[in-house]
């Protein structure tokens, strides 16, 4: 008689987002009742916000990653599950909750969730990659899921008040986009996209996205797509404050409500590009900019860029989804 080794999963768990005893309940049940072997535990931490646990996780050869906190934890599990073939399942834990929104996934059920990380089928996804020169010549590379952004967006990740982000969640960022609006300095960059000519722009927001919806029926990039082998462009410099109306309609109104149904794209057509709010895709861009200026990747600072060099990788993600029952 020969035994066949069960399948196992790694639990990588922000303990400061997660009911630690609901989670190992339902993990054990539910892997149980898959016929899945016991699961192994792993906590980051400050010094380790998941980068390497995932690494000691893959070393013991599990079959499955299941990530249970917010969006950095799952950038930095995906970043170090790059490369292997191992599907990461996402147990939404944080505020903002941006790969499971993006892929449609239930937020708020944890159960489900679980059940569907051992139950669930595989999709691949395309993975954002990013090499970061600082002020020093020194360069960092890091992975994203959802977005990188530089400008007024990571302004406003790095003014946002991370214990009033705690009791307000989303509602927090309010408070951080007023702050970061009395801002008056501009990126003033030189970029290329593709092999495309290298040109110079200067916006208020640079954001390179892997998937475009947010919290609170923000549609910010309306076209982006997770498995399309592109990452879409978003630049903005709205002229005074009917610059910045108009921008926050076309995002808010038109792109998060009117483009969410397939009868609203037909009403709205296709988004025309002005000096307000620019739209491109790609799958190579590179930028330098006039001064060091913040940087964000997933909606965590990573501190200033004075330059970078950013590519997509096209399905390099496999993430667990709930399976589609006939």
């Amino acid at each position: 008689m020969t035994d066949t080794k069960l399948r196992t999963a790694a639990v990588i768990y922000n303990p400061i987002k997660v009911d630690l005893d609901a989670l190992r309940e339902a993990v054990n049940s539910e892997a149980s009742a898959a016929g899945w072997g016991e699961s192994l535990w792993f906590e980051t931490s400050v010094e380790d916000v998941g980068q390497g646990v995932t690494a000691e996780a893959l070393k013991q050869g599990v079959d499955l990653v299941i990530v249970a906190g917010g969006d950095g934890t799952v950038r930095a599990v995906v970043e170090g599950v790059r490369g292997h073939d191992v599907a990461v399942a996402l147990l939404p834990s944080g505020t903002g909750n941006l790969l499971a929104r993006n892929l449609k996934m239930t937020l708020n059920d944890m159960p489900g969730s679980v059940r569907a990380a051992f139950t669930g089928e595989d999709k691949a996804i395309d993975l954002g990659m990013i090499r970061i020169e600082r002020e020093d010549k020194s360069r960092d590379e890091h992975a994203f899921v959802v977005m990188a952004g530089l400008g007024l967006d990571a302004k406003m990740i790095s003014n946002t008040d991370e214990d009033l982000k705690k009791k307000a969640g989303w509602a927090a960022y309010v408070k951080a986009i007023v702050a970061s609006l009395r801002d008056p300095d501009e990126l003033q960059l030189r970029f290329r996209l593709d092999d495309g000519t290298a040109k110079r722009a200067t916006v208020h927001t640079l954001i390179l996205g892997n998937c475009g919806s947010l919290p609170a029926n923000i549609l910010l990039m309306p076209e982006a797509v997770l498995d399309d082998g592109l990452f879409d462009v978003m630049m903005t410099r709205p002229g005074g404050v009917l610059g910045w109306i108009r921008v926050w309609v076309k995002v808010a109104w038109t792109n998060g409500i009117v483009r969410r149904t397939k009868a609203g794209r037909a009403l709205a057509g296709e988004h025309q590009n002005d000096g307000d709010l620019h739209y491109e895709t790609g799958t190579k861009f590179t930028a330098r900019f006039s001064r060091p200026e913040e940087i964000e990747l997933d909606g965590d600072g990573f501190g200033k860029a004075a330059a970078f060099k950013a590519w997509i990788e096209p399905s390099a993600l496999r993430v667990r989804i709930p399976a589609v029952r006939p």
